[in-house]
């Protein structure tokens, strides 16, 4: 008789998005004449960029020739693709080899998937609240999850303590808070990672939103990273890769535990389970990171940045309590009235048609506290604001 991973049954009846999806399509179907804004949606709303368009094009053409046509690819990613991104790094300071980098369909999946290469005897250490992908991947294979907590009183960003655990999940700017660690707050985390023989996830999926120049886009900037620390990272947020799926991981080769290569396993690892990106892809990837590529995405990244500084402003304005919304394209703020996150979700859905993310879907800090993102289009954005204004 086959049996089932009877961990799946610990997880919630509904992946968080899917809820609110439901409750969305019920009202559409009871009020099909309303229009909703929706500041709840983590997808970009831009098209993409025309240098990156350029590159597909010229790349499906290549497809089209004999002489040009690209069967099965490299396992770790083309190498015209990892030298630009090793090329980026060391234009911050940050000496990667090109064999530490492997391009994937996105950060989601290698955050998820990183986890094969690890010993289920593992605990983890997850922020709470947290992107849902963290914890439920560790429930659906078993793992002890000891959650720490963030909250106002360390303004959502955790700092080592007591808690003592093998893997430890770190995203900065935070989704869903936007909160930002700077280099001393993450040069502890480095240093407590490296004295309990720990490895960090750093998910750095959205460190193309921030502003300041003390605020670090990696965690490879900090000193001894190189010893306890995993970065993910993805084209999704930046490039307006969500439907294309592309991003990386980096793995250093000095990870070393139990006397073997973290990248070593990996390597292997993602050689077996994972078919590759496509050519084509991957060409709209290397794209982003020419000079032209590099100004058109961050024109779309600026556009995005403008709207959080507008839906912050708007919460502002009611004196309503709010984090993130300048290094980060999310603003997660405290719901009126001391009202339950889903009670104030149906509010505004039912009284000012707009579609926020509740906060208790993130974990038990997040009761009460609400997340609006900032990848919608700018008139709607600004119809939300004046909605919030008169709230």
């Amino acid at each position: 008789m086959a049996k089932i991973n009877k961990n799946y049954l610990n997880l919630g009846n509904n992946y968080l998005f899917r809820e609110i999806e439901e409750k969305v399509q019920k009202f559409n179907i009871k009020n099909p004449n309303k229009k909703l804004i929706n500041l709840g949606i983590g997808d970009v709303t831009l098209p993409i960029c025309d240098q990156i368009l350029k590159s597909a094009v010229e790349s499906i053409k290549e497809m089209g020739k004999t002489e040009t046509f690209k069967g099965y690819g490299p396992n770790l990613g083309y190498e015209f693709l990892r030298e630009k991104i090793k090329e980026n790094y060391f234009k911050s300071g940050i000496n990667i080899n090109i064999n530490e980098i492997f391009v994937s369909d996105g950060a989601k999946c290698d955050i998820s998937n990183i986890l094969d290469i690890f010993s289920k005897e593992n605990t983890c250490l997850i922020p709470d609240p947290v992107y849902p992908v963290y914890s439920d991947t560790n429930i659906m294979i078993g793992n002890e999850i000891i959650y720490m907590d963030a909250n106002e009183e360390n303004n959502f960003l955790p700092k080592p303590n007591s808690k003592t655990a093998d893997l430890i999940y770190i995203c900065s700017p935070n989704n869903p808070t936007g909160a930002v660690y700077t280099k001393e707050m993450l040069q502890e985390w480095v240093d407590f990672a490296n004295l309990n023989k720990s490895i960090i996830f750093f998910d750095a999926a959205y460190e193309s939103f921030i502003s300041c120049e003390n605020l670090p886009h990696s965690i490879f900037e900090i000193p001894g990273s190189k010893t306890c620390a995993i970065e993910f990272k993805s084209f999704s947020k930046s490039a307006g890769f969500t439907g294309i799926r592309c991003g990386y991981t980096v793995v250093p080769k000095d990870l070393i535990i139990e006397n073997v290569s973290l990248n070593k396993l990996w390597n292997r690892r993602h050689s077996t389970k994972f078919n590759g990106v496509s050519y084509i892809t991957q060409k709209m990837a290397e794209a982003i990171f020419t000079e032209e590529g590099q100004i058109q995405c961050q024109k779309n990244i600026n556009y995005y940045k403008e709207n959080a500084k507008i839906i912050a402003n708007s919460l502002k304005s009611v004196e309503m309590k709010f984090f993130g919304g300048y290094h980060a394209p999310y603003v997660w703020f405290k719901c009126p009235k001391n009202m339950y996150s889903w009670e104030f979700f149906d509010y505004l859905l039912k009284n000012l048609n707009i579609i926020g993310t509740p906060g208790s879907g993130f974990g038990k800090n997040g009761e009460k506290y609400m997340r609006f993102s900032s990848f919608g289009r700018r008139e709607y954005v600004l119809e939300a604001s004046e909605k919030i204004k008169n709230l």
